[in-house]
């Protein structure tokens, strides 16, 4: 047995706004605030406003006192009348930053640096995903085992080796004469260049390449069987299907791979301190200009004050291209995540 639902015409809802009209002001501003859902509703969100103002005041606080001390001069970090708010501000640290330290120059080396490997590593985690996820072989679950390793195991433990790889490289264990061509018959240098980190992308094993893969396996394997069996029957391979199909489907998930990429090769100083230790001026990167200019007196009285502060600007100087990055590319950063199929 069921119950009808009640159907409000008309002229009920005529009824109800002439009975609403015709009450005072003063009962519907009782029956609006006065009552216990409005006074439990209004406490809630003073609550919630009171708590999102707080976690924000302790997230942000490190950043406005970065910033607001990257304009100080030496005498307000002596100054104990200097809270955030600098009494003789100045551009004079940002200035011999990108002179002395060679900001400019560091800055396109690290653009292009993290642009090949963003490319290159975006390519090929979309390949090697791709084939873990639509292809079954033997083997390929211990293979991908190894990949999760290499999101396990500490890259500190693979420095030393690492290094000695890529300062005495060669390409197997017989000697034809080849490398004496390059002048050293124990191997070829690679040290103090951007092979080694273009090698490690090109490879699959640069930093967080194993997320990488893992992210578009799972991409891959939302991608329905359909699609591909279609291409194979109208005469299409598998390298044509993977570029004119799969590839089109996975650019938002591309574009999240490759923003990942550029930022942790931009920011990266565990690699390029492992391949880049004496480098010159065409070969500095933006890791490497964290360091205090000459010009910039620290010996007197509160100077570690401002030797910090000088540390901080650099790091600025650093991440602001990339706040610049996210601002425009934040919305692909969201709907990549989303479909990748590990949140949640």
């Amino acid at each position: 047995m069921t119950d009808n639902p009640i159907k409000v015409t008309k002229e009920t809802k005529k009824k109800i706004r002439v009975e609403f009209e015709r009450t005072s002001a003063w009962k519907k501003f009782k029956l609006k605030y006065l009552s216990l859902n409005f006074l439990g509703m209004t406490i809630f969100k003073i609550f919630r406003l009171v708590l999102l103002i707080g976690i924000s005041y302790v997230i942000l606080y490190p950043f406005f006192t970065k910033i607001a001390s990257s304009f100080m001069s030496p005498t307000d970090f002596v100054d104990v009348t200097v809270m955030l708010i600098p009494k003789s501000p100045t551009l004079n640290t940002y200035k011999q930053i990108i002179i002395e330290n060679h900001y400019f120059q560091a800055l396109f080396n690290t653009l292009i640096l993290s642009l090949i490997c963003g490319v290159i590593q975006t390519f090929i985690c979309c390949v090697i995903g791709y084939g873990f996820a639509k292809y079954h072989f033997k083997g390929s679950k211990l293979l991908f085992l190894c990949v999760v390793l290499t999101m396990i195991v500490p890259h500190q433990t693979i420095r030393y080796s690492m290094f000695m790889k890529f300062r005495y490289f060669d390409i197997g264990y017989f000697d034809f004469g080849i490398l004496s061509l390059f002048g050293d018959k124990d191997g070829i240098n690679l040290i103090n260049t951007f092979i080694p980190l273009i090698m490690l992308s090109i490879f699959g094993l640069a930093f967080k390449n194993g997320l990488y893969i893992f992210m578009m396996r799972q991409f891959f394997k939302n991608v329905p069987d359909e699609l591909e069996e279609s291409a194979y029957i109208d005469g299409s391979g598998t390298f044509r299907t993977f570029m004119q199909i799969i590839l089109p489907l996975s650019v938002p998930m591309m574009v999240t791979i490759f923003l990942f990429a550029f930022s942790w090769q931009w920011t990266d100083n565990f690699y390029t301190s492992t391949s880049m230790f004496f480098p010159g001026k065409s070969q500095v990167l933006l890791s490497k200009i964290v360091s205090i200019p000459r010009t910039l007196d620290t010996n007197y009285p509160g100077g570690n004050l401002f030797s910090a502060a000088i540390r901080n600007t650099c790091g600025l100087l650093i991440i602001a291209p990339l706040l610049v990055v996210y601002l425009f590319c934040q919305k692909f950063l969201v709907q990549g995540i989303e479909r990748s199929g590990i949140t949640g």
